[in-house]
């Protein structure tokens, strides 16, 4: 096979084409990337048909033209390829549905000696992804290559092309079948993740509403800056998102942007989806792109066909040649900048973005050597090298980010796994010593009853009191969040007594005196049990504890409006910060015994069940006073 590559900007005309030299061809490939719009993709095509009826043309709108070693924008390349022993068969489908386009399109050329599809859709409406697994449905082992095609960048309007048919939307193909034929296909990705993983939340097809909580205009913002964000889809193209698909790192580029803040992918993703926004790694990008193809020197190439990004183009414009220079030097080299690139990976197919695909075809089966061959890109000038450097520092300052999560994680896991083994040891402990415990009161009052009490069984049964508030605490911590508290109709006034009676011995013995000031009067209100239990005994413990000796704890309980208040008021110290007392393991008496998480858990079990704190504290008293909500009397009524 032969490929000759023309450059016609002016109109065939003006060109250096010599179609009489093709007329006698039977095996004419014509590929058009026109980068200039409807008209001139429809002259050249009249022009092209009328000269060389026998040819078989299919076209696209581009975002950036390749020929052999120069890079065009706004400009028409015309690649003519002559086969030898190669048929060329060509359709075109467009219908609304992606997959059936890519269906309709494989059964119309593949054979049994098909090679390679050469596959063009438009660039705005077509989900590539599902155009592809509608080709692979039909054929999975069938190589393809091609892309999506392009407007400049405007995301507006593409064209495509097949035979004497333009269309707006569809898609277009050509296959090659032959036993002679070899074909060898490959991509270089080099778009680097960077950052921490996000989620997609929401999806539909290609068609993303939310990531990380946030509508996905609202993640460029936050990510990238309001004026990328406002510019999308035309800056989406350069920061992808990239995620792994079939093993290969794959970007999603956006398409579109819609009114609602969702975006448009060229891709589909799925709900749960973990990705990372991806930057273009010009040190890749430009090293020697044949070392990293493979197998490629088995073969000898008479033509490349390049599709690549457009996003790769436009995020190293004045340097992009570099990276097809070293095709150039092997063999006539031809293709476009797409806005989404067509791979065949073994028996799948994938849509990539950012990514440049190669395809080597040769009619001749003689192998090649490059070595002897200077294939090594040139960098052209400084602003190449300080990309470069600033590449390397945002990769490496990536590793370093990813090391250090990495680590976190692992440390994250560990202390996970000691608090849950912590809490299960706490909650054994905690359900064994309720045993001894019972066993230790329950001798103690015996005892009083066979033979009277004692100092040192008043002594005994005072410790284990305040045992038991250290235990009540300590057993609802640990099953706060396996158990649903449900409340219930209690008589606040009798169950504080019940409360005082249990902590009377506990305050004489510390040389107080607990005084219960209310009416005999019954104040319903509906609660939990275990919650006001809480809230009561370590309030009474803490009265017990810090009050100074020979002084009174009074408790009060009366009416306040709607609420029911609860004062616990005694002589002690000046609390001298009032904000922090409810902080967790904050004690202002350092000398005092105790974990300073009392009151902590009462404000948590207040916060919960929206009962009001105030703390009043000065030389005279200190008061902490609670408001109930007294018991709505609709939800207790017999009707």
């Amino acid at each position: 096979m032969k490929t000759f590559n023309y450059n016609i900007k002016n109109g065939i005309e003006n060109s250096n084409i010599n179609l009489e030299l093709l007329k006698n061809e039977e095996n004419i490939l014509i590929q058009i990337f026109c980068g200039q719009g409807y008209s001139n993709l429809k002259d050249i095509i009249e022009k092209l048909k009328k000269e060389l009826p026998q040819s078989i043309i299919i076209g696209t709108t581009t975002d950036g033209e390749i020929k052999n070693t120069s890079i065009t924008t706004s400009n028409t390349i015309i690649s003519i390829s002559i086969f030898k022993e190669t048929k060329i068969l060509a359709s075109y489908a467009d219908d609304k549905n992606s997959f059936n386009n890519g269906f309709n399109l494989a059964k119309n050329l593949v054979t049994s000696n098909t090679k390679l599809l050469i596959l063009f859709t438009d660039g705005t409406t077509t989900n590539g992804e599902n155009f592809l697994k509608g080709v692979e449905s039909f054929s999975n082992t069938t190589p393809i290559c091609g892309g999506m095609a392009g407007d400049n960048g405007k995301f507006t309007q593409t064209f495509i092309s097949c035979q004497d048919k333009i269309l707006k939307s569809g898609a277009v193909g050509v296959s090659l079948n032959s036993d002679k034929l070899k074909v060898h296909n490959d991509y270089r990705f080099n778009w680097s993740p960077i950052g921490i993983e996000h989620t997609i939340d929401k999806i539909e097809d290609n068609r993303v509403y939310s990531i990380n909580g946030m509508s996905p205009v609202e993640f460029y913002a936050k990510y990238l800056g309001e004026d990328v964000a406002m510019a999308l889809p035309a800056t989406g193209i350069e920061f992808p998102l990239i995620v792994e698909k079939d093993g290969i790192p794959t970007a999603r580029a956006v398409i579109a942007k819609h009114s609602d803040g969702s975006v448009s992918f060229a891709g589909n993703l799925e709900e749960g989806d973990k990705v990372k926004l991806g930057f273009g790694n010009a040190e890749m990008i430009m090293q020697n792109p044949i070392e990293s193809l493979n197998n490629l020197s088995s073969m000898k190439p008479e033509s490349f066909f390049l599709f690549s990004c457009m996003a790769r183009r436009r995020y190293m414009p004045s340097f992009i040649q570099v990276e097809v220079e070293p095709f150039a030097k092997i063999a006539p080299t031809s293709g476009f900048f797409t806005y989404a690139e067509f791979y065949h990976n073994g028996t799948n197919n994938l849509l990539l973005n950012q990514t440049l695909t190669i395809v080597a075809l040769t009619e001749d089966s003689s192998e090649s050597d490059f070595k002897e061959l200077n294939l090594e890109p040139k960098e052209k000038n400084e602003h190449a090298r300080t990309i470069r450097a600033l590449t390397h520092l945002i990769q490496q300052s990536t590793k370093d980010y990813d090391k250090q999560t990495a680590k976190l994680n692992e440390e994250k896991l560990y202390t996970h796994n000691l608090l849950a083994a912590q809490k299960q040891f706490l909650r054994h402990t905690i359900h064994e010593t309720n045993t001894p415990l019972s066993s230790i009161m329950w001798n103690v009052e015996l005892h009083e009853m066979e033979l009277g009490k004692s100092r040192y069984l008043s002594n005994i049964e005072v410790a284990m009191k305040n045992l038991f508030s250290i235990y009540d605490d300590l057993s609802y911590l640990v099953k706060r969040d396996q158990i649903n508290y449900s409340t219930q109709r209690i008589d606040l006034t009798d169950y504080l007594r019940s409360r005082i009676d249990f902590f009377f011995q506990v305050a004489l013995k510390a040389k107080s005196k607990l005084i219960f000031d209310s009416s005999n009067k019954s104040r319903f209100i509906n609660f939990n049990e275990t919650k006001l239990q809480r809230i009561i005994d370590n309030n009474l413990t803490n009265a017990i504890k810090y009050t100074f000796e020979n002084e009174d704890i009074h408790i009060v309980l009366y009416e306040e409006n709607d609420f029911f208040k609860l004062q616990f008021t005694s002589h002690s110290s000046v609390i001298q910060e009032p904000q922090k007392i409810f902080e967790e393991y904050y004690r202002e008496e350092k000398l005092k015994e105790g974990f300073g998480l009392g009151l902590n858990l009462v404000k948590k079990i207040c916060d919960e069940e929206d009962v009001k704190i105030k703390v009043e504290s000065n030389n005279y008293f200190t008061t902490f006073s609670y408001y109930f909500k007294k018991e709505d009397k609709d939800e207790n009524s017999i009707t």
